[in-house]
């Protein structure tokens, strides 16, 4: 195992589905497939779907029912156990304490750094509390270096960029085609026996 190397994941979209999508298929309201892949800016996007949902009485219940259906990508978990044989590993999301437990449940209980919604007595989510307010993955990425640690990171979004280009060494995972076309300097992989040859090219 190296010591000075860390490894920060994305959770949706590399571990596990899109919650956001897995929900919006759920409760048939299209408009919230809408993701951090469609929309770069976190804080409007997020506004937007708790706009949505009380405009159709749904709350935290409703979401974690869906959450409790979810399972990770297939292979996933593998590839989390094999990685984390090798180094410490990260998921950097920007999801919430109230969405991740039941799937860091299924992935064998991984360390995550994410955010939590604010949610009335009623189970209304009535807003969010970011860990970090601005690039909250660039400044977590940031804040392990200047502990000195190297980061290696990996994501599919927008949001993910910051932290993939600020790293040792970052990729693309599942992401986008304009994403991929728009960042052509990142290398892009699709299965999970890629990605993991790629981080422990730069492990060995």
């Amino acid at each position: 195992m190296s010591d000075l190397n860390i490894v920060c994941l994305d959770l949706e979209g590399v571990l596990v589905p899109e919650i956001w999508i897995a929900f919006a298929k759920e409760s048939g309201i299209p408009e919230l497939t809408r993701t951090t892949r469609d929309e770069p800016d976190y804080d409007k996007l997020m506004r937007w779907r708790i706009g949505i949902l009380k405009e159709h009485g749904l709350g935290l219940k409703e979401i974690q029912d869906t959450i409790a259906k979810i399972d990770p990508m297939e292979g996933a978990r593998e590839f989390l156990d094999a990685l984390r044989e090798k180094t410490q590993v990260i998921i950097i999301s920007d999801t919430f304490t109230q969405f991740a437990a039941p799937l860091m449940n299924k992935l064998g209980w991984p360390t995550i750094f994410c955010n939590t919604l604010e949610v009335a007595d009623n189970g209304e989510i009535t807003g969010f509390k970011m860990r970090i307010e601005k690039n909250g993955k660039l400044e977590t990425v940031k804040a392990l270096q200047s502990i000195g640690l190297d980061t290696i990171a990996s994501g599919d979004s927008y949001n993910d960029l910051g932290m993939i280009k600020a790293s040792k060494a970052g990729f693309l995972f599942r992401s986008t085609d304009k994403i991929k076309a728009d960042n052509p300097d990142v290398p892009a992989y699709e299965t999970y026996e890629e990605l993991l040859g790629a981080i422990n090219e730069v492990l060995d």
